[in-house]
């Protein structure tokens, strides 16, 4: 027989619907109990706790500190049941001089580093107090100023805020990451806050604008710049979130650059290592070394070795750039609103929702207070009552087997007044008595009356919370750590830049493989090359230039002439950094600053004269720049002379050669060209007559004509039987000289390197 399952009496939900809920109240427990501070006192559940169970122990700013150990022991045992770790980290946090403007834990031992704020050592071996600062947190808290809730487990109570008589989620801001939510509270200075607060006080109805005015951006622990638009800080102060650019600072000794101070939670030790590795790869010439002087008199002391000449300005725009020396801080103003409910608050929002804390709080705080001393006055007229019938009252006490309600009939007394007399020390009914009750009770009602005239009036409330504020900001405010400085965003150093500006020649081998050798002296053909292979180009320019290679299809590719390899090996294969057609070869190569000019041509015949900066290509397929024919290839570039007339030499495979004007020639960024030399043929095909070089010849220069090992010289005043216009057939060379393999146009020694 089959067993069914007894649902009776059992509630049933769907999956969907168990599981929303699971999810909503998860998320509100992470909200509200975890991650997202109170607006009033400004801290999360832990950090209130922490700094609730040390003044329960005692352990006030004026106190001898206690171990760590024994702190988390309680807030974990009675307050806060999670993890020791986490709980010993929220209280090392608010120990960190360099994580809080105004830290509310003062810790004895290793607290961590800017460099390694998680090095702090175990809480069996440190030992902590309260701050000063705390008591501005703590001072009013068994004054009837706050709720209590039970703790977790219901045995004890605990505050559900605390009574914060500053702001302290602005002046030590805040981090969080909830359930869809998060915030970030950058902190600030304390008596610019209180300064704000003060003008709010006065007018409620001021603009964020006016707030501005005494609140004009963060400040953080570590100080450094705020280097945003007053607009930005201005909108992040408006909506409630945005971002802050903050900046390292830095001041030139002994034609050095040291940086002082850091942005906020930047590590000193990262900046070094970003540094030093720019300076190790090559990429930061402009600086030699990076050394960290930090000592107890300069926590923050980076020193970098400029060259020489070196503008410190522009090498510092670099890193800040290129480096953690800035960085982005995002602004979040995400918090819980006295109605318990998580919003986005502006800062005038947020200033004026805590003045409504703060005032409540101290109404709270007086009206306690009042109902002290009329609950002492009361029993102070009870007291003057026996004083001025004591030797009734002894006698009543003396016959009495209950004297309590007789005395309460004979002189119309309340209970607490008949109770009060009864306690009495024999001692307490000397004759001064009296006169020390009387005193009392005038100084009683005097307070009272204050405090009553107080609540009632709210000029009286506004001039006390003002007093309150101000008197903390002078015993604990402090001025602006970070400035605010509006520049300009930072700038990198362009590639060319950091690199040696040093004279280079860039070999290109047949079989395309290419290096860089130093200087403009090297002979190309002097190199030695792998078996099989030989000497096709070269191109002489700066290491800090762009060396640009053209393979038979007519692509350029670039790269910086300085990360090729030293002339001392064979070089390295360019297929091995670009990725040229297939069966596509490498023709040759130019360098030269963005606005010089090469002549281009194919074996057909075809060609014209290209910039540069026009060929430039930072992809690895390389630009499509000269048109070839099928079966055809580029012929090797030849320099274009800067100020000198030049001609224009084309040799065909035939022998015969062409010279003629270079202006016949356009100035394109791509294309075909026009026709240098006429080959014959109605259509160009791969084994016949073709073009095989052309080069530039700058006016009373050299011609040079290679064939095989032999070398052939024409000077400028006997290149006139070759000279023509474009596109002509050209007239044979000698005989013996027809098999051309190159062409080398030279200027005349006095025009120096083209």
């Amino acid at each position: 027989m089959q067993n069914t399952l007894n649902l009776e009496g059992v509630e049933q939900q769907s999956l969907r619907e168990y599981t929303e809920k699971a999810y909503l109240d998860y998320s509100m427990y992470v909200i509200l109990d975890r991650a997202l501070p109170q607006i009033g006192d400004g801290l999360k559940p832990v950090q209130r706790r922490i700094v609730y169970a040390m003044s329960e122990l005692g352990l006030s700013a004026t106190s001898k500190p206690k171990k760590s150990a024994r702190t988390v022991g309680d807030v974990i045992g009675k307050f806060h049941p999670h993890g020791d770790s986490a709980c010993y980290e929220a209280m090392v946090l608010m120990a960190q001089s360099f994580s809080y403007r105004y830290p509310i834990i003062a810790g004895q031992g290793n607290w961590g580093s800017t460099d390694d704020p998680k090095s702090f050592a175990a809480m069996r071996y440190t030992e902590s107090k309260l701050a000063p600062y705390a008591k501005s947190l703590l001072s009013e808290l068994g004054q009837g100023t706050v709720d209590w809730v039970p703790n977790f487990d219901g045995t004890l109570s605990e505050p559900a805020l605390l009574p914060a008589r500053l702001p302290n989620l602005l002046l030590n801001g805040t981090t969080g990451i909830a359930v869809g939510m998060s915030t970030d509270v950058p902190s600030h200075n304390l008596r610019e806050v209180v300064s704000a607060l003060v003008h709010l006080i006065d007018n409620p109805k001021a603009s964020v604008a006016a707030l501005m005015k005494h609140i004009k951006a963060p400040d953080f622990p570590t100080g450094g710049e705020i280097v945003s638009p007053t607009g930005d800080i201005r909108e992040i102060y408006e909506t409630g979130s945005g971002t802050l650019r903050l900046r390292a600072k830095y001041r030139l000794e002994d034609g050095n650059i040291v940086i002082t101070e850091l942005p906020f939670q930047v590590s000193g030790k990262k900046i070094q290592e970003q540094v030093a590795a720019q300076i190790t790869s090559k990429k930061l010439p402009q600086a030699t070394d990076i050394r960290d002087e930090s000592d107890l008199e300069e926590p923050t002391r980076l020193v970098i070795d400029k060259k020489r000449g070196v503008d410190a300005d522009q090498l510092m725009s670099h890193l800040f750039s290129t480096t953690a020396l800035e960085r982005t801080l995002r602004v979040n103003m995400n918090v819980i609103g006295l109605n318990g409910r998580p919003r986005l608050f502006n800062l005038l929002e947020l200033l004026a929702e805590w003045i409504r804390f703060r005032k409540d709080t101290v109404k709270r705080r007086l009206e306690h207070r009042l109902g002290i001393v009329r609950d002492r006055l009361h029993i102070l007229d009870g007291l003057l009552v026996a004083y001025l019938n004591i030797d009734e009252v002894i006698a009543i006490i003396r016959s009495e087997d209950e004297p309590k309600p007789v005395l309460m009939k004979r002189f119309k007394l309340k209970d607490v007044q008949a109770e009060a007399i009864l306690n009495l020390r024999l001692r307490n009914l000397a004759k001064l008595e009296e006169m020390k009750i009387r005193g009392e009770q005038d100084e009683l009602n005097e307070e009272r009356e204050v405090l009553e005239k107080t609540l009632k009036s709210a000029a009286r409330l506004k001039t006390l919370i003002k007093k309150e504020l101000l008197e903390d900001a002078d015993a604990y405010g402090d001025e602006r750590r970070t400035d605010i400085v509006e520049r300009e965003a930072a700038q990198a150093l362009d590639e060319t830049e950091l690199v040696a500006n040093e004279p280079v020649t860039v070999v290109l081998s047949r079989r395309g493989f290419a290096r860089a050798a130093k200087g403009h002296e090297i002979d190309p053909l002097s190199l030695s090359y792998k078996s099989g292979d030989g000497f096709l180009a070269s191109a002489r320019g700066r290491s800090n230039q762009l060396a640009m290679f053209i393979d038979s299809t007519g692509r350029v590719y670039s790269v910086m002439a300085h990360t090729l390899p030293s002339a001392r090996g064979q070089g390295e294969p360019l297929s091995s950094r670009f990725k040229p057609p297939d069966g596509a070869q490498f023709c040759g190569a130019m360098i030269g600053d963005p606005g010089d000019r090469y002549l281009l041509a194919s074996d057909a015949g075809f060609g014209f004269v290209a910039t540069l900066e026009d060929l430039v290509s930072r992809n690895k397929a390389g630009k499509a720049v000269l048109r070839v024919p099928a079966g055809g290839r580029a012929a090797v570039p030849s320099p274009v002379p800067r100020g000198r007339e030049c001609l224009i030499a084309a040799v065909s495979s035939t022998g015969r050669l062409l010279m003629f004007e270079m202006d016949e020639l356009p100035e394109l960024a791509r294309g075909k060209g026009n026709k240098l030399i006429n080959i014959p043929g109605p259509k160009y095909k791969s084994g016949e007559e073709s073009m095989l070089a052309a080069t530039v010849v700058p006016e009373d220069g050299d011609l040079k004509v290679y064939s095989g090992k032999r070398v052939m010289t024409l000077r400028w005043a006997d290149t006139d039987p070759y000279y023509g216009e474009r596109a002509l057939r050209g007239r044979m060379l000698p005989q013996g000289w027809r098999k051309v393999e190159r062409l080398e146009g030279v200027a005349p020694a006095s025009a120096g390197d083209p």
